[in-house]
């Protein structure tokens, strides 16, 4: 199946590697003009550049979405930069250090939940402010098999990713009647940076986890760019609210 998003805008986060950037290439693949905005900004702006060279329009901001003033610029200038915003992958998030509950580091509580959920809650704001105004739009936040099920150790990351689907439900039944549809992506485990330094700094935990991935295998990068994509075209219209596992059939076990 393939989408064409010519003439539309689409904003990721965390679009300087991983799914991000699979992500933003799929979408300039399908004709939309694409901002990339992450923390690294020398990164985000090659992606770009990279990107432009091959044809596309394309644009790399740094953006720390823990940040609502930044948050505000990015949709500011994307919106000055190609006039609208048709299509945002609010991508961008950070994974917990190993602990028991009773003795997790508060800071690392704050840091997780200040990434993880409430730059979700920010880059939602501001994108809904300018779909509002278009009365168009969609959204796609990225959750995590660890927003569908707990694993032990991983509370904080965990309770991050629940809130993503719990306010992607919300902000669903809100903005449905304005045409604007709101949906989440649950990957499974990625062959992402993320996971490659998770593989190296803690192999037997993720050999647990590996065992139980009915398919056997890490997911790529570019299989969470179809999913988002697909919630975000004219094939998902009926689609609001929805959580959406891609993970290898990790949480029907």
């Amino acid at each position: 199946m393939t989408f064409s998003f010519e003439n539309q805008v689409a904003l990721v986060t965390g679009a300087a590697s991983g799914m991000g950037l699979a992500t933003a290439k799929a979408f300039a693949a399908a004709g939309a003009s694409v901002t990339l905005a992450d923390i690294n900004e020398d990164a985000a702006r090659a992606a770009a550049a990279e990107l432009v060279a091959a044809g596309h329009e394309a644009i790399g901001i740094r953006c720390d979405v823990a940040n609502m003033e930044e948050v505000e610029a990015m949709v500011n200038e994307t919106v000055a930069t190609f006039g609208r915003l048709d299509a945002a992958f609010n991508n961008a998030g950070v994974q917990s250090p190993v602990a028991e509950t009773a003795d997790a580091d508060p800071k690392d509580y704050d840091f997780v939940m200040g990434v993880n959920l409430r730059g979700i809650w920010n880059c939602m704001k501001y994108e809904l402010i300018q779909m509002r105004k278009q009365g168009s739009g969609t959204i796609v936040n990225n959750s995590s098999l660890g927003g569908l099920v707990g694993i032990a150790e991983r509370g904080i990351y965990h309770a991050s990713k629940h809130g993503v689907v719990g306010l992607t439900k919300s902000a669903g039944l809100e903005y449905a009647p304005k045409g604007i549809r709101i949906n989440a992506v649950c990957p499974g485990i990625i062959a992402t940076p993320m996971v490659t330094v998770m593989l190296e700094t803690q192999p037997e935990a993720m050999d647990v986890m590996m065992k139980d991935v009915p398919i056997g295998r890490l997911g790529r990068a570019e299989e969470i760019a179809d999913a988002v994509l697909w919630l975000s075209s004219p094939a998902s219209t009926f689609v609001i609210g929805h959580a959406l596992p891609v993970d290898g059939g990790y949480t029907v076990r």
